[in-house]
């Protein structure tokens, strides 16, 4: 049968539980393939015969509307799309800001944002077919403010081998040294003939326009573009006027350490982008793909399919997740999850791409394909993380846009009304020249959006995942955090311990509770499975359901079955006498009739007492939700700490609970959880945090932060890299605009020069920028 691929846009679904229900219902369609559903971006792909294309949308359409009234799936291929523009060689951060602003005025762009740290404009626009006329218009509009910047399609496949490139590479680099070096030498050769002023002046003439000609050509260029607020501009008209108030010394002195501090700064910036790509280099180069012959050859990942076997060598990547069918290893997840210890994989077991094979051959059954991989998800949501920007970034965008022009108005003002009144003009004017010099943002622009991408980056080396700057900063205002217990707080690692059966066949009642699991994903239907370990034959199970806090009611070998808690036989009146036992029954009935229990336990996470406890010592207050039993519940909260436990509860209690939660802490609230039921919180928390390893995907797309290894001591190791990011961004505000008002000031009253200036501008933003790179070195 010839598949086809398909992707639609998903209207009107507002329920992120509802949306893993409608992808399981749609999975389970005869004839439908592959299906994934994004909650986040409300788009679902599959695949269906092409022969039947038009039949399956209607019949999905039906199932969705089903789960939720009034949702109902819309071909994609001819709407909106996202594009990615690689601008190698931009390394002005005042310009990003520019080129951001005018992008998104653009006509058929939803949103701009632009990516310094990465050079990367990502676009939503809503015609696909203007993709080109759109990319035109970005590249006039990126080379009338930039003209040296490359802009080209950004490409996936090769976005995290590319280091970037900027004006001192190359050739380029080489011509650009050589003058400065030969400006320079100029330079102090005439500071030394100030008894010959004419050689003097020739000498620093020539040391000028080796070292500025570029800044003055293009700010001319510039000029004729209608652009008067860029720095070749301001650093023209500022050292134009140390020269025609006869000191030349100080015009080329300005220049040339204006230069050098850009080129190092330019360096900084290109070191710090490599360092934190350096952290996220996962994306696997090759897959090696078994043929139908037996041989191997090597293929792009995204060429493989679901079910193709996979070779893995020593020191090779694992391009896609799978189960590996033959050999055994070690394998590095520290890119992953953050832990340095290998981890040993064998036939059957589970292996996730971007994992490091350490030193056997392994051969792997793939189990997703690559867009569908974990590494994509994890590289995709690093990508997108820079597009949600934080408060603080956001204000110095805005600051960018007004500092310049203030700045520039007020070196007029005091070059010009001073004067009338107290004369002294060329003192006034050498005064207004320093304010040109200090008038470019550039040490925000470029540190602020850098510090938050470093927290990021420091935070997926522990194996956390932080999905946009704005989570990262609102961290820092968390006072409460509410846990889901299963999972979460506990292993979720169920197995069944007791069975108890009316009739005393213990077995038979073990086969009808996993008849009934048998499509459930749930941990505590999977362990119900795990423990009979027969097949079951599916075409004896019939009408299927799941009741959302309740549990399954399923027909099999046409016998009504019922598996679930306390309150399913409730609600269906059937008699029984509750056990009061430790530990999470599950209650069968056949027929409406009382058929026994089994008795699954858990066991706490070795570290979760100890997350608690560190969360309580900087005053944030732990809470529990679950629809585990009391008695279970109260046990396990006590012995970790927690302060305040809520149990029994239904789906729709939890949101419930949550809000009064919510109402009475000042402050932002976590909720960390890690199943489907949790979903509907996650969205509603200030920060939602899911356990990634063995979280659902409707839970991780609806999460704001994703703990990669499921380890509860990670909430406080992304609140320190919180933490540690806003100190990081405060000293950097501080630093800039506390120096360059410092510098101001002392300018108006004539005691600072051109010198001081020049510091304040490139040679703080260079700070910055290096103080930005100590977040990555965190510990």
């Amino acid at each position: 049968m010839n598949y086809i691929k398909k992707e639609y846009l998903i209207k009107n679904l507002h329920c992120a539980g509802c949306a893993a229900k409608i992808e399981e219902a749609v999975s389970s369609l005869k004839g439908i393939k592959e299906v994934h559903l994004n909650f986040m971006k409300k788009k679902i792909t599959l695949k269906v015969p092409g022969e039947d294309e038009k039949s399956f949308l209607n019949e999905i359409n039906k199932v969705a509307d089903s789960i939720e009234p009034g949702t109902y799936f819309e071909d994609i291929k001819d709407k909106s799309k996202d594009l990615k523009i690689k601008l190698s060689g931009l390394n002005c951060a005042g310009c990003a800001v520019k080129i951001e602003d005018q992008v998104s005025k653009l006509d058929f762009v939803d949103t701009a944002n632009l990516n310094f740290s990465k050079q990367i404009l990502d676009l939503n626009i809503s015609e696909k077919n203007m993709e080109s006329e759109i990319f035109k218009k970005v590249e006039k509009i990126v080379k009338s403010l930039e003209p040296d910047v490359n802009v080209a399609y950004e490409h996936p496949e090769i976005v995290y081998h590319d280091h970037g490139h900027d004006h001192f590479h190359g050739s380029m680099a080489k011509k650009e040294l050589l003058f400065l070096l030969v400006g320079g030498g100029l330079f102090i050769a005439g500071l030394f003939l100030e008894n010959i002023p004419t050689l003097k002046i020739f000498l620093m003439v020539i040391a000028y326009i080796l070292v500025g000609g570029d800044i003055v050509i293009n700010s001319f260029k510039n000029i004729k573009r209608g652009n008067f607020m860029d720095e070749n501009f301001l650093m023209t008209i500022a050292t134009f006027g140390a020269f025609s108030i006869g000191e030349s010394s100080e015009a080329v002195g300005v220049m040339l350490f204006y230069k050098v501090g850009e080129y190092f700064q330019d360096r900084a910036v290109e070191n710090s982008r490599n360092s934190i790509e350096s952290l996220m280099d996962i994306r696997p180069d090759y897959a090696n793909l078994k043929d139908s012959m037996g041989k191997f050859e090597k293929v792009s990942p995204d060429k493989v399919s679901i079910g193709d076997i996979i070779l893995v060598k020593p020191g090779e990547k694992v391009p896609l997740d799978g189960e590996v069918s033959k050999g055994r290893s070690a394998v590095d997840v520290s890119a992953l999850t953050g832990e340095s210890l290998p981890v040993d994989v064998s036939l059957g077991d589970e292996i996730l791409s971007g994992s490091v094979n350490k030193n056997g051959t392994l051969e792997i059954k793939v189990s997703k394909d690559f867009s569908h991989s974990t590494v994509s998800k994890i590289l995709e949501m690093v990508e997108n993380a820079s597009s949600k920007k934080a408060p603080s970034e956001k204000f110095i965008t805005k600051f960018a846009k007004i500092y310049t022009p203030v700045v520039v108005v007020a070196a007029l003002v005091i070059a010009f009304i001073p004067p009338i009144f107290v004369g002294e003009f060329s003192s006034w004017f050498y005064r207004a020249l320093i304010f040109l010099v200090v008038s470019c943002p550039c040490a925000l622009v470029v540190s602020i959006p850098l510090s938050f991408f470093s927290g990021i980056g420091a935070a997926s080396k522990k194996g956390i995942l932080v999905k946009g700057g704005n989570y990262l900063e609102e961290l820092n205002n968390v006072k409460a955090v509410v846990f889901d217990k299963t999972g979460t707080l506990t292993m979720g690692k169920f197995k069944v311990t007791d069975i108890m059966a009316v009739n005393g066949n213990r077995e038979e009642l073990l086969e009808l509770a996993s008849a009934a699991e048998w499509y459930s994903n749930h941990p505590i239907g999977e362990c119900v499975k795990n423990a009979w370990k027969k097949p079951i034959n599916e075409e004896d199970i019939e009408d299927h359901f799941e009741l959302e806090g309740y549990g399954i009611k399923a027909h099999y070998k046409k016998d009504k079955i019922l598996t679930g808690n306390a309150k399913l036989l409730k609600k269906y009146s059937i008699d029984f006498e509750e056990a009061d036992l430790l530990g999470t029954v599950v209650y069968v009935a056949r027929n409406d009739v009382y058929a026994g229990y089994i008795l699954i336990s858990d066991e706490i996470k070795k570290d979760s007492h100890k997350a608690v406890k560190q969360l309580k010592e900087i005053g944030i207050k732990s809470f529990m939700l679950t629809g585990d039993r009391k008695k279970v519940a109260d046990k396990i909260g006590k012995e970790i700490g927690i302060e305040e436990i809520h149990s029994e509860l239904l789906p729709n209690e939890k949101v419930d609970h949550f809000q009064r939660i919510k109402e009475k802490i000042k402050g932002s609230v976590i909720f960390v959880g890690d199943g489907i039921n949790d979903a509907p919180v996650l969205a509603l928390s200030d920060i939602g945090v899911a356990m990634g390893g063995i979280g659902s995907d409707s839970a991780i797309e609806a999460a704001d932060v994703i703990i990669m290894n499921d380890e509860p001591i990670k909430l406080r190791e992304v609140i320190d890299v919180a933490k540690f990011t806003r100190v990081i961004v405060l000293q950097n505000i501080s630093l800039a605009i506390g120096i360059k008002l410092l510098v101001m000031a002392l300018g108006i009253g004539g005691m600072a020069t051109m010198w001081e200036a020049i510091f304040a501008d490139v040679g703080v933003a260079l700070l910055a920028v290096l103080n930005s790179m100590r977040i990555l070195k965190q510990k």
